[in-house]
């Protein structure tokens, strides 16, 4: 009999052995992971986009205003030049170099 047993104990052995190796292996795998690629590098990069953005905006603004004042200026020069030609005072005449209206006799300048 001892026979026997050793063969249902070998038996028994070999039934658990090949259990333990056919028995599917799992491990929790059920975790998500959400980056929002925030990082110091985008963060600076970020900020660093943000200063330019800034910078090419006040350079456009000053433009803008020049180019108003410049506008401003001609326009003024514009109706002063027609108020000068049409004065009745016959000693006036516009300067275009200097955009006013002069007095012919005296060389200064005269309300039209």
């Amino acid at each position: 009999m001892s026979t026997l047993r050793k063969l249902l104990c070998l038996t028994a052995m070999l039934a658990l052995t090949t259990f333990a190796f056919t028995a599917p292996v799992s491990a929790e795998t059920n975790k998500l992971i959400i980056e929002s690629g925030d990082s110091a590098q985008s963060r600076q990069n970020a900020a660093m986009d943000k200063e330019q953005w800034n910078d090419t905006r006040n350079l456009r603004q000053k433009v803008n205003k020049r180019a108003e004042k410049e506008w401003d200026k001609a326009d003024v020069a514009f109706d002063a030049r027609d108020k000068c030609q049409q004065s009745a005072n016959v000693n006036a005449y516009w300067e275009q170099n200097t955009l006013r209206c002069l007095d012919r006799r005296t060389g200064r300048v005269v309300a039209p």
